[in-house]
């Protein structure tokens, strides 16, 4: 035959030395149980002190319980109060879910099961992980923000694309020329610019339509010419630079 009370003896004693000064014995009348049994208060918070004594979240509840004549074989009697920061609906609900678990943990000492049970409960409900995830529309709104990057434009940077561009569009040009006039005599070569300007680009542009879909055959240059797109583009500045030069003398 069980001896009960012993076993229940045995499983007050564990919970004293477990928890210490988070459990205590409380009267009966203040558990809120229907019992004039010995009632114990275990208080459960949502995280445990750090090494200065600070609660991160100070959420507390307390689980209240009383063994009945045929425990662990029965449920024991539950209650749960909040003792800092926890609405009644939600104790509510965790006193279901330790009733629920407690009968499914029948013929064993369950108490300490529920307590961790609740411990869990607190920190997923009350716990920093969660007030994070109160937070995220917070921070989600904060990433829609658009900050600026870069350096700020001057006239200096602001001159310095546009030759860089003008020098793009002029190689870009350059490659609408026909071969024959990439092949005549230097002297008599017209530059990109000069060739777009005489009309002639127009003609190209609608060859080029006609072709389309066609694979496209790369302008090859004289040994005389530029090797790559950024040797004209060196080029191209250079002229632009000298002419700038020229000009400026002329001026003076």
């Amino acid at each position: 035959m069980t001896d009960y009370k012993q076993e229940q003896d045995m499983e007050i004693e564990a919970l004293e030395a477990i928890l210490m000064d988070d459990f205590k014995e409380i009267h009966s009348g203040e558990s809120g149980l229907s019992t004039s049994n010995r009632c114990f208060q275990i208080k459960v918070t949502a995280q445990d002190e750090d090494e200065d004594g600070y609660i991160a979240n100070p959420a507390q509840l307390a689980l209240i319980f009383s063994h009945t004549e045929r425990y662990p074989d029965e449920t024991p009697l539950l209650n749960v109060k909040s003792l800092q920061g926890i609405p009644s609906n939600d104790l509510r609900i965790l006193k279901e879910k330790l009733q629920q678990e407690a009968s499914e943990n029948l013929g064993m000492a369950m108490i300490y099961t529920l307590v961790t049970s609740a411990k869990e409960w607190l920190a997923d409900q009350f716990g920093e992980d969660n007030a994070d995830g109160n937070t995220e529309a917070e921070e989600a709104a904060k990433d829609d923000v658009v900050i600026p990057h870069g350096e700020p434009v001057t006239l200096e940077t602001f001159l310095t694309w546009r030759e860089r561009f003008e020098a793009e569009l002029a190689l870009e040009r350059a490659k609408l020329m026909p071969e024959s006039a990439l092949t005549a005599p230097k002297e008599k070569r017209l530059s990109g610019r000069q060739w777009f300007e005489s009309g002639k680009a127009k003609g190209a542009a609608a060859v080029t339509e006609e072709s389309e879909g066609e694979e496209e055959e790369d302008i090859d240059f004289d040994d005389d010419d530029f090797e790559d797109d950024d040797d004209m583009l060196d080029h191209y500045l250079a002229e632009k630079s000298d002419s700038s030069t020229h000009s400026s003398k002329r001026a003076s």
